[in-house]
């Protein structure tokens, strides 16, 4: 009994000091990064909550809200266009990996195959659309008129050879008509949680020196607390560096 006793008050005792995060997240592979170093913090005090999320717009208002500590899905150039629209003034706490975006389709093979007037889906968000159009012009498929950077749109489209029609759906969405379309544009998170291999089934992939890296992102407040701080050093560590290199083999790539 006085065993029991002792047990329980140290186990309350570490309760009382330990630090909570609640980190919001998508599923692959920004949760599963999240929680392969959940053990890393615990014993360092810090108790990581993840809470998985399926859209790219609630993490961030649930974080400015402080409903949650800090999020794990996005890159710097999307976060930039949130805040800009929104008014928001989340922060950026470390940049992690980078997540290749692809081309991918179930009718053709190449993007030779293409045929004129192909149904092609892109992201509606502002960043990650003009992602995929950056990337069908680096592949040939359109010109972008001069001075069309990461926020191009349709309207940008300078040539179109093949008169391909673009359509504009929710980033998670994709993976879901990627039998009813010609071409899907699809980020390499959803892509992974469709079971699709963006090393072997994307008919075209960003190389890895993609300036869109994901990031850990939290508020002014809070960015430098010290479990932040611990989250950050943790996902930085070569333990996680070796589980993305050895699960992801190249879909996802360390950036630091």
């Amino acid at each position: 009994m006085k065993k029991l006793i002792v047990a329980l008050a140290a186990v309350a005792a570490f309760s009382a000091q330990a630090e909570t995060l609640n980190v919001a997240a998508t599923a692959v592979p920004h949760a599963e990064l999240l929680e392969f170093v959940k053990p890393q913090l615990a014993e360092q005090g810090v108790e990581l909550n993840v809470k998985v999320f399926t859209d790219y717009v609630q993490p961030n208002i649930q974080v400015a809200e402080k409903r949650l500590d800090a999020n794990f899905f996005q890159h710097q150039p999307y976060l930039d266009e949130f805040n800009k629209g929104k008014g928001t003034e989340l922060v950026s706490v470390a940049g992690v990996h980078i997540e290749p975006f692809g081309a991918y389709s179930s009718k053709v093979k190449s993007l030779d195959e293409l045929p004129s007037g192909a149904t092609v889906v892109i992201p509606n968000d502002a960043t990650n659309g003009g992602r995929a159009l950056l990337l069908l012009a680096k592949a040939g498929v359109i010109t972008l008129k001069d001075g069309a950077g990461i926020t191009a749109t349709p309207k940008d489209i300078a040539e179109n050879p093949k008169n391909i029609k673009i359509r504009e759906l929710e980033a998670a969405t994709l993976p879901r008509v990627l039998t009813q379309v010609d071409l899907a544009l699809i980020n390499t998170n959803y892509a992974l949680e469709a079971k699709l291999n963006p090393t072997q089934d994307a008919l075209v992939i960003e190389g890895s020196d993609s300036p869109y890296v994901n990031i850990l992102v939290a508020r002014p407040d809070n960015k430098d607390s010290d479990a932040m701080q611990k989250l950050a050093a943790a996902l930085h560590s070569e333990e996680v560096r070796k589980f993305i290199e050895e699960k992801y083999k190249g879909a996802v790539v360390p950036a630091f």
